[in-house]
């Protein structure tokens, strides 16, 4: 499952399999506009993998489409009483506000990084701080949000945990986000679980045509 998209200045794409052997994945990737020039990027992670995985990730889907522009943690709280009765899920969020900056928060184990250029290879600029937890089941009593600043050509990436995480020096960025997000998932998704990538970078503002 691959999809891709340009909103506003913000460039972006999704890559996701199910576990070898399964017909649905229980991993899901949410772009939404959350008004102005806000983008709200999720990965969602359900617990285990096929129906039941796939169910509480759809409904965590639906309720961000539904509230996307109430604050990060507010989502978290309303995503955790829509799982109530489902096996849950792992998540993490991410705002791009405006294109210079990000605001991110994460429940579980959905892995959140800006990526930025180096001189001898790409590196890690920031890592999102994830919670301990599982949103329908166990929500930590404080999470907070998290924002950091990001350049033009900085690239957020959401991996689930069917994601290898050594892949970083491996990614090219000089390419568009469509190919990073498949590259990443053909050479390091696990063969043990669904896997998933989010990958988006701001272009840049243009200017109108005088």
């Amino acid at each position: 499952m691959h999809d891709n998209g340009l909103s506003g200045a913000i460039e972006w794409a999704s890559a996701a399999r199910a576990l070898p052997g399964q017909r649905v994945c229980g991993d899901r990737a949410v772009v939404l506009d959350a008004g102005g020039e806000s983008v709200l990027f999720a990965a969602l992670d359900g617990l285990g993998h096929g129906p039941a995985a796939a169910e509480a990730s759809d409904r965590a889907a639906q309720v961000l489409s539904d509230n996307r522009a109430e604050p990060l943690d507010v989502l978290v709280v309303l995503c955790h009483r829509a799982l109530a009765d489902t096996r849950g899920a792992a998540l993490s969020l991410s705002l791009f506000d405006t294109g210079d900056r990000v605001q991110w928060l994460g429940v579980g184990n959905v892995e959140t990084r800006i990526v930025a250029a180096a001189p001898a290879k790409p590196t890690i600029r920031a890592t999102a701080l994830l919670t301990a937890g599982i949103v329908g089941y166990r929500l930590p009593q404080n999470i907070s949000t998290q924002t950091v600043p990001v350049r033009v050509g900085d690239l957020l990436l959401m991996t689930t945990d069917g994601i290898v995480s050594d892949y970083i020096e491996t990614i090219d960025l000089s390419r568009p986000t469509a190919e990073i997000a498949a590259a990443i998932l053909e050479r390091h998704a696990k063969d043990t679980d669904d896997a998933l990538v989010l990958a988006a970078r701001h272009r840049g503002h243009t200017t109108p045509a005088q």
